[in-house]
């Protein structure tokens, strides 16, 4: 308002639509990915609030950062209050709290989820210009082409051991996924692809142990066994197949969205390939 009273005041026409090209001063997040984003490249002042998982150690790459902010949003009742002129959600984010906020007449922008680390590139620019920071998501987008260099000049291609994500009840990561890009990337083959697709899904023990990968991604090597979903990958059998060594610590926070999180992602495996095929 005080830019248009400003600009009415010298005699220059606003073009129509001129205030909507504006940065939006007051954002909020109903998306663990947008959160990361937003708490990276915004403003602390333009941060209205997040979603309930943003202060979350196990699934969030920015926890620490999001417990200064709101972080309890989760339906279109609690924005209302808020004066948001910007709402980013993800495409998969509860439909009906989407179309109401959009009836409501906000502004909701949807994040896609990204299955690589182009995709997660043109993301973070996308949404960098959305909110007046193209600089701050060029420097970001700077950081993860250079930890994508270093895990690419560490990859031996003649020696690429296979690997697979093995997640909860059976998951499977495959092969069009963010996680399949960055093993990729520092030099793996990932066996997820013949196991679960392109997508991934659930793949029982037996189809693992008679078809084995070298190693299996796990998000941490002393999880503790809190129920029959997490008990799968305490499993003897497994146990035997696949001690310490033959894990690759690879911790969910730095999976789940890319964005922020991806240069300590590559920085990570591209350290457990250098342990697991030596430089010569």
């Amino acid at each position: 308002m005080l830019t248009r009273i400003l600009l009415l005041a010298v005699g220059v026409l606003l073009p129509a639509g001129a205030l909507a090209a504006e940065a939006p001063q007051r954002i909020v997040s109903i998306n663990l990915c947008a959160d990361e984003l937003l708490l990276t490249l915004a403003d602390p002042d333009q941060i209205a609030a997040l979603s309930i998982y943003a202060a979350d150690p196990v699934m969030s790459f920015t926890a620490d950062t999001a417990r200064g902010f709101r972080h309890d949003v989760a339906d279109a009742e609690q924005i209302v209050d808020l004066e948001a002129d910007l709402i980013l959600a993800g495409r998969y984010t509860k439909r009906a709290t989407r179309e109401m906020l959009e009836r409501l007449g906000y502004r909701v922008e949807l994040l896609d989820a990204v299955a690589s680390v182009d995709d997660s590139i043109a993301q973070i620019e996308r949404i960098a210009a959305l909110i007046g920071h193209p600089e701050r998501g060029a420097a970001l987008v700077a950081e993860i082409e250079m930890a994508r260099d270093r895990a690419d000049a560490g990859a031996d291609n003649d020696a690429r051991p296979t690997a697979s994500v093995y997640q909860r009840r059976g998951y499977v990561t495959g092969g069009q996924t963010l996680t399949g890009d960055l093993l990729a990337i520092a030099g793996f083959d990932n066996a997820g692809a013949n196991l679960a697709g392109e997508r991934g899904g659930f793949v029982p023990l037996e189809t693992i142990v008679a078809d084995p990968p070298d190693f299996i991604v796990v998000a941490a090597l002393d999880r503790d066994v809190e129920d029959q979903g997490s008990a799968l990958l305490a499993h003897p059998a497994l146990a035997r197949m696949y001690p310490p060594e033959k894990r690759i610590v690879l911790p969910e926070r730095l999976t789940v969205c890319g964005g922020p999180s991806l240069p300590a992602a590559l920085d990570r495996l591209a350290a457990e390939a250098r342990r697991i095929v030596p430089s010569p």
